[in-house]
C-alpha cells in the first residue's frame, strides 16, 4: 500500500512560538486515522500546517504528499492536489452563498448534481443552502455544511477537525453518516475509501466511523499510535497522563498492556 501522507520531523512555528516540534505521522492511501489529544496540544497547529495556512511557517522537517514535498506550497497549490480540511469554527462568509459553493464545486456534470442533490434532500439541509456561508447556523448545521462542500469537492485527501464538537446527539449521527459517505469510494464496497485524518478531543464520532489507527498527539508531538480500540480504552483507563509518559520514554504504545507501571 503506498504512502499518501508522510510527515517527518517537523517543526513549526506561528508568530516566533514554536506549536509543532518533531511530529512524525504516516498515513497510507486508502486509511482513515484518529488524532486524539488534549486541548492545546496541538491537533489544530498540525492540521493547519499541512493544509498550507500562511501564519504556520515550517522552520525544519517535511510534509510528502504522494512523494512530493509539499512543504513550500501555498494553500491554493495544496488544493488542488486534493488537500482539503473541515475546519472546528469555520467563519461566516457574507454574501457568498452555501449553493454557490457547491454549484462551483459540481460544475455542469449530471450525476455529480444529481447525487449532491440526493444529499441536500436526505439530510434535510434545504433550508439553508441559500443563506450566507454559516450565517445563523447552529453547531450541527455548521458542520455539516462543511461536510456538504466536501462531499460536493471529493477530496483525495480530508481532514476534519473535531467534526464531534458542539454537536448534540441526533446531529452527531448524522455528522458521522456524513463522514462515512465523504470517506467511501463505492457505497457497495466500505473497505474501498479514501485517505482521512479526523481530529477529535472527545472521540465521539468514532463511534459511528471506522477508523484504522489511532494516534495521539501530547506537548506538540505524537506521543502515542497504534490500534484505535486499544489506545481509546488505554486512555479512558489511564488518561492523557499515560501518553506522557510514553514522550518521556521515547516509545509507541500499542495497547494498555505496554504502559510502565
Amino acid at each position: 500500500m503506498s504512502i499518501l501522507l508522510d510527515i517527518q520531523d517537523l517543526h513549526v512555528e506561528v508568530d516566533g512560538e514554536l506549536v509543532l516540534q518533531g511530529v512524525n505521522l504516516t498515513i497510507p492511501e486508502g486509511e482513515v486515522h484518529a488524532l486524539l489529544g488534549p486541548n492545546g496540544s496541538g491537533k489544530t497547529s498540525l492540521m493547519m500546517t499541512i493544509m498550507g495556512f500562511s501564519r504556520y511557517q515550517v522552520t525544519s522537517g517535511k510534509i510528502l504528499f504522494d512523494g512530493k514535498d509539499i512543504s513550500g506550497l501555498d494553500l491554493t497549490e495544496r488544493a488542488r492536489l486534493g488537500i482539503a480540511v473541515s475546519q472546528q469554527r469555520p467563519p461566516t462568509i457574507d454574501g457568498v452563498q452555501l449553493h454557490q459553493v457547491l454549484d462551483y464545486a459540481v460544475g455542469a456534470d449530471k450525476a455529480s448534481r444529481k447525487q449532491l442533490d440526493e444529499l441536500i434532500d436526505t439530510l434535510q439541509m434545504n433550508a439553508f443552502i441559500n443563506r450566507d456561508i454559516n450565517a445563523g447556523l447552529s453547531g450541527g448545521e455548521i458542520k455539516r455544511s462543511e461536510l456538504l462542500q466536501l462531499l460536493a469537492t471529493g477530496p483525495r485527501f480530508a481532514m476534519l477537525d473535531e467534526p464531534d464538537s458542539g454537536v448534540d446527539l441526533e446531529a452527531l449521527e448524522k455528522v458521522g453518516w456524513m463522514v462515512n459517505r465523504l470517506y467511501s469510494l463505492d457505497p457497495q464496497r466500505p473497505a474501498l475509501r479514501k485517505t482521512g485524518l479526523i481530529i477529535t478531543h472527545t472521540a465521539q464520532v468514532l463511534d459511528y466511523v471506522q477508523i484504522d489507527k489511532a494516534h495521539v498527539m501530547i506537548d506538540r508531538r505524537i506521543a502515542s499510535c497504534g490500534n484505535p480500540t486499544l489506545i481509546l480504552d488505554t486512555i479512558s483507563q489511564h488518561g492523557y497522563s499515560a501518553c506522557i509518559e510514553c514522550v518521556q520514554l521515547g516509545r509507541c504504545v500499542e495497547s494498555v498492556k505496554d504502559l510502565p507501571e
